[in-house]
């Protein structure tokens, strides 16, 4: 109770955490158990709280996505948090926006690099592209 205390934990994490501590397997699962059904332990909460608070410091979904693959939350679940979370293109061109400017690049040079920072955020190829004018058919920048 007391890790649960301090912040919200994927039962995956709490597991790996009771494990270090040297509970044995059956107590951990019992215990995990017993938090699920209580309400206290929830992947689903966990994974929308995770997503929300990660889109408003502007990391983009594919970031978010790695970070609970590698928490251990299911496919599903991260699926369905990222479906509930903001607009993506439109948070990826207020990042873009909030780093360089509301012009958009006048360059190959401005747009490859901004590209670069939004993809390190996080942000797709589709959301990238958005956020900075091109247009993938003709391969021409946007005014």
């Amino acid at each position: 109770m007391a890790l649960l205390a301090r912040r919200d934990f994927t039962s995956q994490e709490l597991r790996a955490k009771l494990d270090a501590k040297g509970f044995a397997t059956a107590a951990t699962a019992a215990v995990i158990a017993d938090l699920i059904r209580a309400g206290l332990l929830n992947d689903e909460r966990y994974a929308q709280n995770y997503v929300a608070y990660h889109a408003g410091r502007g990391q983009g979904p594919v970031r978010i996505a790695a970070e609970l693959r590698r928490r251990g939350l299911a496919t599903d679940l991260i699926d369905g948090a990222l479906a509930g979370g903001p607009d993506w293109g439109a948070l990826a061109r207020k990042v873009r926006r909030a780093k360089f400017g509301p012009q958009p690049p006048a360059s190959w040079a401005q747009r490859a690099r901004q590209a670069r920072f939004l993809q390190y955020r996080g942000f797709s190829a589709d959301h990238i592209r958005a956020a900075t004018g091109a247009e993938p058919d003709t391969g021409s920048m946007d005014p």
